[in-house]
């Protein structure tokens, strides 16, 4: 089995993924598309798993290949019935893509947070095991706001209502962050625009206070992460 996934920047990689594709025996193939890196066909792929990311969907004419990456994103999707799962701005890069809509929110949403699972969410396979609420990261300014057709919302937060979602059989995107290892937050916090949004909204001492929230969580974060790989493999037929 082999992965393509769709990098933004080269710290948002797929985190305590990695682990879990190699427990599964899963190869992976990523593409840095913010250095140029060309999107292969998709021929030969099981899945595609998209990253987050600083920049923002709506942020094409700044980024040109950003317009190629939801046109794969389509193709996978909608052409070929791939299974898709994306996380943070690959969440919002599925809405896009597929004629729904993404809007920057009055503010940021950071730090650990509690998400509640829709009951579509409850009765989603991608869910299976998930506690109802649980907390999770948080680190976006952008919202999913319009889900494109065939969409279903699965989990909600109070300043987002869109927190997960599922478009037709085998797509996935999660606005909240479960790839996260020990070094996360800090090596995110180096991202000037991560940096301006944890102060922003956390104030002075903000890093540290949300390193120590995920470090406290992070059990509980890695739980999920396992629960997530094990559901989705199983909901789009790849176990």
């Amino acid at each position: 089995m082999r992965f393509l996934v769709f990098q933004h920047i080269d710290i948002e990689h797929p985190g305590i993924f990695r682990d879990l594709m190699r427990e599964r025996g899963v190869a992976w193939d990523p593409v840095e598309l913010d250095a140029g890196e060309p999107i292969p066909p998709l021929d030969g792929y099981d899945a595609l798993m998209v990253m987050g990311g600083p920049m923002d969907v709506f942020d094409e004419d700044e980024l040109p290949w950003l317009v190629p990456e939801k046109a794969a994103i389509r193709e996978a999707v909608r052409g070929r019935g791939m299974p898709y799962f994306g996380f943070c701005l690959g969440h919002q890069l599925l809405a896009d893509a597929l004629g729904g809509a993404c809007e920057r929110m009055p503010a940021p949403e950071v730090g650990v947070l509690d998400v509640h699972l829709t009951e579509e969410g409850r009765a989603d396979p991608l869910m299976a095991g998930i506690d109802e609420t649980f907390p999770a990261l948080q680190w976006h300014g952008v919202a999913v706001t319009a889900m494109p057709d065939g969409a279903v919302a699965l989990a909600s937060s109070p300043a987002c209502a869109v927190q997960a979602q599922r478009v037709g059989r085998r797509a996935w995107g999660l606005q909240y962050h479960v790839e996260m290892t020990a070094t996360t937050v800090r090596d995110w916090a180096a991202v000037p625009a991560y940096a301006r949004a944890l102060d922003s909204i956390m104030g002075e001492g903000a890093l540290e206070r949300l390193d120590a929230d995920c470090r406290a969580n992070m059990a509980v974060f890695n739980a999920a992460s396992h629960t997530l790989f094990a559901n989705f493999l199983n909901a789009s037929g790849l176990s």
